[in-house]
C-alpha cells in the first residue's frame, strides 16, 4: 500500500511521535509500506520556518531531507495534473498545501495520513492518525 504522509504528520513523527496513533505508528515504522512526502509539505515547511511559524531544530534544506531519509520516505513531486486537479475539487478546505496533498493521494490512489477532519469530505482514502 502507498502512503502519503501529510506534513503534520511529518513533523509529528519525528518531534511529537506521542501525538501519534498506535495504526499510525505501525505504518511508519514496520518497513513494508510505501510512503511518500509530497513536495507540497517540503514547501509548507519552508514558508512556515521563514515567517516564524514553524520552529526546526536546523535549517527546512537540512530538516526535511534528513528526515526523510530517517523515515524512508520517498519523494512525490508535484505535477501539472496534480496542481490542476486541485480546480475540480469542492472547496471544503481553503489551504492550497493541501488541497494538493488531496489532489496527489487521489490521482496516485495512495491513503493520505492525516489528523485533518475536512480530509474525510473528499473521495480520497484517508488514515486517521491522532490518538
Amino acid at each position: 500500500m502507498k502512503y502519503l504522509l501529510d506534513t503534520v504528520i511529518l513533523l509529528w513523527s519525528v518531534n511529537e511521535p506521542e501525538k501519534l496513533n498506535d495504526r499510525a505508528l505501525q505504518v511508519l515504522q514496520n518497513g513494508r509500506e510505501e510512503l511518500f512526502l509530497s513536495a507540497a509539505s517540503a514547501w509548507e515547511i519552508a514558508i512556515k520556518s521563514a515567517v516564524g511559524r514553524l520552529k526546526l531544530p536546523d535549517s527546512p534544506e537540512s530538516f526535511v531531507p534528513s528526515r526523510m531519509a530517517r523515515l524512508g520516505l520517498r519523494p512525490l513531486h508535484i505535477t501539472h495534473s496534480h496542481a490542476l486537479n486541485t480546480s475540480v475539487l469542492p472547496p471544503h478546505h481553503q489551504d492550497p498545501f493541501d488541497r494538493v496533498l488531496i489532489s496527489q493521494a487521489i490521482l496516485e490512489d495512495m491513503v493520505l495520513m492525516t489528523t485533518d477532519h475536512e480530509f474525510s469530505k473528499y473521495p480520497v482514502q484517508t488514515l486517521w492518525c491522532a490518538k
